[in-house]
């Protein structure tokens, strides 16, 4: 039977920004802004179902997300290995691109190579073409990626230093009070796990020099004794820096997440760690995470052949979508490199994307980031719960999940009403508000 006869045939792509609201949380290039940028996209198919898809939201990436969407029209949700010639066709390469080894700091994404950015827009129609599929069919998604190995997906509590509020009262408001020292992130992970049930929890670093920040890992591990812990400080450290701090945490950490920048800054980390004997593994000793280094195939060949990386934090929106997911879990696999999942500011769509491809991947050899606890406004019609940690798995159609109009609305209303300093983040510039003479420090910081 042709996909048309199926009713699997796109008949529209419809492309809503919105701003959603952010508290401010800090990292080492800022603070968050009061208002993040995402994308949510929505393709209709002649048998009328309706898939969901979200990426990032910044101009460069909606630039490229428009004509992608117009070239849709017509294909079928089932020709997902068509998207990315399609992309490279209808795309090209964006002004907004950089070389292979430039760092884009916004956001703190990795490289932002031509490539990657078709990808990370690409993601999202893939996402929202297996929901249309799964709509159709009756399957949930992880049905159409092979079938779940589990039925609930762990998920760490994402910890972050914060102010009380935003510069000047802008944003929303919230009661999560400020968190500048240990004893604010240890009342913030005890809140997080009475509230969510987390049992692994994810310090955002690179904040405050790291002898204050290993004080507060060292807080956090006398009140949650035995619990996983980790420390991101986004590449702010130096290589002598990042092996102290390795040593000083050594038996504390479940892991260190990119202590330095650039796969080669790792390497040298990790071969300080294990020692520098011929043969031994990093996997003997504290091991190194990234999403830094390692976030397109192209710098897997590197980083995996050097041993600079022993866990590979993937994030659907760079690699490309689900099944590309997939991929870099079969790969990271085949070289004993484990896996886990990244998290930037996202809304529902794409916490039922990571759950339903966590939950078809085997190895899963760690809690997977979340900032949607985060997150106060969604554009579902009902939030994604935790318990006890962890997401259950929906075996329902597609993603499982429902738009909720009127949420999407009021948000892409925000967006339209703009002056354009919000849509894309930047979080120097949040900074500034409170800081003018603020810029993005140099790394390494220390």
């Amino acid at each position: 039977m042709t996909d048309a006869r199926h009713g699997l045939t796109i008949t529209e792509v419809r492309l809503t920004p919105v701003l959603v609201a952010d508290p401010p949380l800090l990292n080492t290039q800022g603070v968050h802004q009061p208002y993040t940028p995402r994308l949510i996209i929505e393709v209709a198919t002649e048998g009328g179902a309706t898939g969901l898809g979200e990426t990032y939201g910044d101009t460069a990436y909606l630039a490229l997300a428009q004509p992608l969407a117009g070239a849709l029209t017509g294909r079928s949700v089932t020709d997902l290995n068509g998207l990315p010639e399609l992309a490279a066709e209808v795309c090209g390469d964006p002004p907004a691109a950089t070389g292979a080894g430039a760092v884009h700091v916004g956001g703190l994404r990795g490289v932002r190579t031509a490539g990657k950015l078709r990808l990370s827009v690409l993601s999202g129609f893939e996402v929202a073409c297996l929901d249309a599929w799964g709509r159709t069919t009756g399957l949930p998604v992880h049905a159409l990626l092979g079938g779940k190995v589990r039925d609930r997906v762990e998920f760490s509590a994402y910890l972050f230093y914060r102010w009380a509020q935003h510069p000047g009262g802008r944003g929303e408001p919230d009661d999560w009070g400020a968190a500048l020292d240990p004893a604010g992130v240890v009342a913030q992970a005890r809140r997080f796990a009475d509230t969510h049930g987390f049992t692994s929890f994810k310090l955002k670093g690179g904040v405050f020099p790291p002898d204050e920040e290993i004080a507060a890992v060292r807080a956090l591990a006398a009140e949650f004794p035995g619990r996983p812990l980790r420390l991101d400080p986004n590449g702010a450290w130096s290589v002598p820096t990042s092996c102290r701090v390795a040593d000083e945490l050594a038996g504390v950490l479940e892991y260190l997440e990119d202590p330095t920048s650039g796969t080669a800054g790792m390497a040298e980390v990790a071969a300080a760690l294990r020692g520098a004997r011929p043969g031994a593994s990093g996997r003997a000793g504290l091991p190194l995470a990234t999403n830094m280094c390692v976030t397109t195939f192209d710098e897997i060949a590197e980083a995996f052949a050097r041993d600079a990386v022993q866990i590979v934090l993937a994030d659907h929106h760079y690699w490309g979508g689900l099944r590309h997911t997939r991929e870099l879990a079969a790969v990271c696999r085949t070289f004993g490199v484990g896996l886990s999942m990244h998290s930037n500011t996202h809304l529902g769509i794409t916490l039922a994307a990571m759950t339903q491809v966590a939950a078809t991947v085997p190895h899963l050899d760690h809690a997977c980031d979340s900032h949607y606890p985060w997150q106060t406004e969604d554009v579902l019609t009902e939030r994604i719960g935790f318990r006890d940690g962890r997401v259950d798995v929906s075996d329902a159609p597609g993603l499982g999940i429902t738009l909720d109009r009127d949420r999407l609305a009021a948000l892409h209303r925000r967006w339209l009403a703009d002056d354009g300093g919000l849509r894309d983040r930047d979080d120097a510039a949040a900074m500034r508000h409170a800081d003018p003479g603020w810029v993005t420090p140099a790394t390494p910081r220390w």
